[in-house]
């Protein structure tokens, strides 16, 4: 049995697709206290926001041109008759994150001499006092997805013979690609059993016969159509400013995915957030509450939130967040950190402005 070259060029076109993701740590930045800027350090402090993610499931259904001669030349019941597209929700994931509150600046004012430096991310959130800053303790940026490229089934059919492309009869066109089908199929019968008049070896056949079925996949979807699914993401910001109760934050809806909060073709995804502990002035051994420190290091002490999102019902997150907003701003004697003997260094957690961890430099 002869089959021409056509059908093993065909099958060694590469089908590539590249999909990845990327995520890397923000840049951080290195601040001294110095006698150009007079001893002092400003930084804002963080208003914390709610980066809430939404996973999608969309799934798209394309007829195929030829849907009607399915049954006609390939014996294929029920093809795909009509283009149609539905949204259905996966998943929703709430995190949080620091934003600079731009009028909440500070000034840090240390004696002159003392090295005292400040570690800050790119975007002006304070991470360390006097410690290089690792690398977890640095905000994530969020990861991207690379588009996703690949041989479609108008590229295959590009590679038919020209016959069928300047047909002007749909019957002509759909009985010529399903003869290559059948061509395709005797062909991966030949390189099966042997039988083929060019046969490669190893990888090249296994090439070959993966091609093979990838191009007669490619021309059943003109019959019988195409189905494809993936995972759309869309991601929104909040900022709580308050208690709220079921708030609309946007809409799911079947053939859109994700809407603005005012489309009421979508059904809502509501959020509540309920404040559980406001922050509260730290106090001394007597209970009363502490002075502020003159030329003091400011941090916050953060209150709690519980975040809820509901949709159909149903709770799908229910999350206790650190609120910088519903907290307090307090400071810390800037002397603690220019000791010469035992200076200190301290750890912020950049989402509230908190402090995250306290001890005492290793002297060298």
């Amino acid at each position: 049995m002869k089959h021409n070259s056509f059908f093993i060029s065909l099958a060694l076109f590469a089908f590539v697709s590249c999909n990845y993701l990327q995520a890397s740590a923000q840049q951080t930045q290195k601040f001294t206290a110095a006698k150009h800027n007079e001893y002092g350090l400003v930084y804002s402090l963080p208003t914390t926001h709610l980066r809430i993610e939404v996973e999608m499931e969309k799934t798209v259904r394309k007829a195929g041109p030829y849907y009607q001669y399915a049954q006609r030349y390939l014996s294929v019941g029920n093809p795909i008759a009509e283009d149609s597209q539905t949204w259905k929700l996966k998943s929703i994931n709430v995190t949080s994150y620091g934003v600079p509150d731009e009028e909440n600046r500070y000034l840090m004012q240390f004696k002159g001499g003392n090295g005292v430096f400040l570690m800050m991310t790119e975007d002006g959130l304070p991470l360390s006092i006097n410690r290089e800053t690792v690398e977890e303790n640095v905000p994530k940026r969020p990861a991207k997805k690379k588009d996703e490229s690949s041989l479609t089934a108008e590229d295959l059919v590009m590679a038919l013979p020209g016959e069928l492309l300047v047909s002007e009869s749909t019957a002509k066109r759909a009985q010529i690609a399903a003869q290559q089908i059948y061509k395709i199929r005797e062909s991966r019968t030949a390189f099966a059993t042997g039988e083929a008049d060019q046969m490669p070896d190893g990888e090249a056949l296994k090439l070959i016969m993966a091609q093979l079925d990838e191009q007669e996949r490619a021309l059943m979807a003109l019959f019988c159509g195409r189905e494809r699914t993936e995972t759309v993401t869309k991601v929104f910001d909040y900022c709580p400013t308050g208690e709220v109760e079921r708030e609309v934050l946007f809409r799911v809806a079947d053939h859109d995915g994700v809407v603005k909060s005012d489309n009421l073709a979508g059904d809502p995804v509501y959020i509540s957030v309920t404040i559980t502990r406001q922050g509260e002035m730290p106090v001394d051994d007597k209970g009363e509450a502490k002075k502020l420190p003159k030329n003091a290091v400011m941090y916050n002490i953060p209150g709690k939130a519980e975040v809820t999102l509901r949709y159909e019902g149903k709770n799908v997150v229910s999350k206790e967040f650190d609120v910088a907003q519903f907290g307090i701003d307090f400071g810390l004697d800037p002397s603690m950190f220019t000791d010469k003997k035992s200076p200190n260094y301290m750890l912020f957690y950049p989402e509230t402005g908190a402090i995250k961890e306290i001890g005492t430099v290793a002297q060298q």
